[in-house]
């Protein structure tokens, strides 16, 4: 019997080291793989953070990134040069006169209808002597012509000593209220269509002024950008669609080109042709002579 339990002391001692040494491998195991969880977890939130994955990181960062998008310089850019695109605004707050008295300006082709009378500083002053007609301007409301300033423009353009005033048979009194023998009016293309064929049934074609009873329409386009057959400055050109058809409501019809190399009339058609003549504004030189040529049926 002692023998046999000498035999069994020893295996029983054995499977007890074994069993510690299995503990021990397990439990190594177990803080090997909480330790490698950790780490993931720590690895995994550093990335986050550093990715800006926060809600608040892409928020703040998407209204910088939206203008940018749809920026004016950036759009700019893909028509024109950055020096064209500096110089545009200019061009076109200031417009320059080309060589045939147009403007780099654009035109409404349509108004609303209605007119403004201009008060000039003249207003209720006379020029010239004989039969004296009252006058009043008007511009067609919202085409950014100040009437006031149109009101002026022909007073100064009736006053020159070249115009129809120094005849010695015709004045002129620009009134801004009440009636007045003569209204001229500043009007669209399209207005000015419609009040040429209401009046006398003619077709001014989007391009030509009219003299009407009691008045005169001038074209919007001619106003800005003046003919391309008259060479001066617009100026000149205005000065001659008011002494054209003031001319017509003191009974002048049309005349034609006296000879090549002479001034054009101002009764001549010139927004047709110069026919050789010289581009012309006024119905009298300085010298207070007639500028006439061949009538025109």
């Amino acid at each position: 019997m002692a023998g046999g339990d000498r035999q069994r002391g020893p295996s029983r001692r054995g499977s007890r080291s074994q069993a510690a040494r299995r503990r021990r491998r397990a439990q190594r195991r177990v803080r090997l793989l909480l330790t490698f969880t950790v780490l993931a977890l720590l690895v995994g939130g550093v990335a986050a953070w550093w990715s800006g994955g926060s809600d608040d990181v892409a928020d703040a960062s998407a209204p910088t990134a939206a203008p940018a998008a749809s920026s004016p310089v950036a759009t700019a850019s893909k028509d024109v040069s950055p020096s064209a695109a500096a110089k545009s605004p200019k061009a076109s707050t200031s417009p320059s006169v080309t060589k045939g008295g147009g403007k780099s300006t654009s035109v409404p082709k349509s108004g609303p209808g209605t007119f403004k009378a201009g008060k000039g500083k003249g207003d209720g002053s006379t020029v010239g002597k004989g039969l004296i007609r009252t006058y009043r301007v008007q511009v067609e409301d919202g085409i950014l012509v100040s009437a006031d300033q149109a009101a002026d423009e022909v007073a100064a353009i009736l006053a020159d000593p070249r115009s129809w005033a120094h005849d010695g048979k015709h004045g002129f009194r620009q009134v801004s209220s009440g009636s007045a023998d003569l209204v001229i009016k500043i009007a669209t293309p399209d207005t000015a269509d419609a009040l040429c064929l209401a009046a006398i049934h003619l077709d001014t074609g989007n391009e030509l002024n009219c003299e009407v009873p009691g008045g005169v329409v001038v074209n919007l386009r001619r106003w800005i950008l003046g003919s391309p057959t008259f060479t001066g400055p617009i100026s000149d050109y205005r000065a001659l669609i008011i002494n054209h058809e003031v001319g017509h409501s003191l009974g002048h019809g049309h005349e034609g080109c006296p000879g090549p190399g002479k001034l054009a009339p101002a009764m001549m058609q010139q927004i047709k042709g110069l026919d050789g003549c010289k581009p012309n504004a006024w119905p009298y030189d300085s010298q207070g002579r007639y500028i006439s040529g061949p009538h025109v049926t």
